[in-house]
């Protein structure tokens, strides 16, 4: 007999770990940004230094890399550590103007003072930059995470582990707790796989362009999502690519959808009756939260597109066409945006 009130408690526990992780990520990425009002890599005492500069993108007031940049941010960050000083996306080294370089004024190129040759820096500001230094008064690029420290393979690897091991958590519960494969919208037909195939993948490629151009839109009326997180999941390498698209994203698509519409919408209307709809409004929501890292606009976008898979999950009463459909939604994304380089934003503006 199934235990519909053990696997919804095992559901619920994997949520709200889930939901832990997620804002902790987020914290972390959001600690390791520099304060907007200071501009990028500004110390303590307001003047700009290499080695706190963070990621070499050009950001909006939300933190959001800019469309345009995003080659730049990718040169920029290296496997093993983030930016080097040569990497500044306006072509300047580190801490240097264009007019200035080596910290020498035009004027004074041909006859430097001992005081300023090469860009040394004078005594008042050794001597500040020691003080802050034994304070341990450090910008928040210095206590959270810098995304540009992290390796694309180290995120792939952390991302496949987190969620391939939530998702063998609510497989096992699934079977331990007796769930029947139809409160979950599995069915092991030809019949079951064919129709799976063909709707999830017509209904992916839909939802792709209407996640597109709603954020897109967005985007044009100034409300922009942060997508530092997919910058850092993009490889950089066939292989990468390989194991991303053949990998990462089966995983991630799989797991999210047996979650969020199969545990939390499937097996709570067959085991308690509750409506199917009202379920998938709380599944929505919690998907969009758990997409806190995509910004405001993003979570919004997020939450409507899981009501939409919700939706088609309940009509359709299969599994495994939300997971196709979900997939493709991913993959698309990263194909088209740092595979191929396109942004919709753009597009529409021009």
């Amino acid at each position: 007999m199934p235990q519909w009130a053990t696997f919804v408690g095992i559901t619920g526990v994997v949520l709200v770990l889930l939901l832990v992780l997620s804002h902790l990520t987020q914290s972390a990425f959001t600690d390791g940004e520099p304060d907007s009002s200071d501009g990028p890599g500004a110390s303590a005492d307001g003047t700009t230094t290499s080695s706190q500069r963070p990621l070499e993108s050009a950001s909006d007031s939300g933190g959001t890399p800019a469309a345009t940049d995003r080659d730049s941010t990718r040169n920029a960050r290296s496997v093993d550590g983030p930016a080097t000083a040569t990497s500044r996306p306006n072509g300047s080294t580190a801490g240097v103007s264009n007019e200035s370089a080596a910290g020498v004024s035009d004027e004074s190129a041909a006859g430097v003072s001992d005081e300023s040759t090469d860009g040394i820096e004078s005594d008042d500001s050794s001597a500040h930059r020691e003080t802050t230094i034994e304070g341990d008064e450090r910008r928040p690029t210095e206590r959270g995470v810098d995304p540009g420290s992290l390796s694309t393979g180290m995120v792939l690897a952390n991302v496949a582990f987190s969620q391939g091991l939530f998702a063998l958590v609510l497989l096992g519960a699934a079977v331990y707790t007796a769930i029947p494969a139809s409160a979950l919208g599995i069915e092991f037909s030809l019949a079951y796989l064919e129709t799976g195939l063909l709707l999830g993948a017509a209904a992916g490629v839909v939802f792709y362009l209407a996640n597109e151009l709603a954020a897109a839109a967005a985007t044009r009326f100034g409300f922009d999502h942060d997508e530092a997180l997919r910058e850092l999941l993009s490889p950089d390498s066939i292989g990468g690519w390989l194991i991303l698209l053949l990998g990462v994203l089966p995983i991630i698509a799989f797991f999210e959808e047996f979650l969020f519409r199969a545990a939390l919408i499937g097996v709570p209307a067959a085991g308690f009756g509750l409506s199917p709809w009202l379920l998938a409004v709380g599944s929505s929501i919690a998907f969009a939260l758990g997409h806190g890292m995509q910004g405001s606009v993003g979570v919004v976008v997020t939450g409507l597109l899981g009501f939409v898979l919700a939706a088609v999950y309940i009509v359709t009463g299969s599994l495994l066409v939300v997971v196709v459909a979900h997939y493709l939604v991913n993959a698309l994304e990263f194909v088209v945006h740092e595979g191929f380089g396109l942004e919709w934003a753009d597009t529409l503006e021009s």
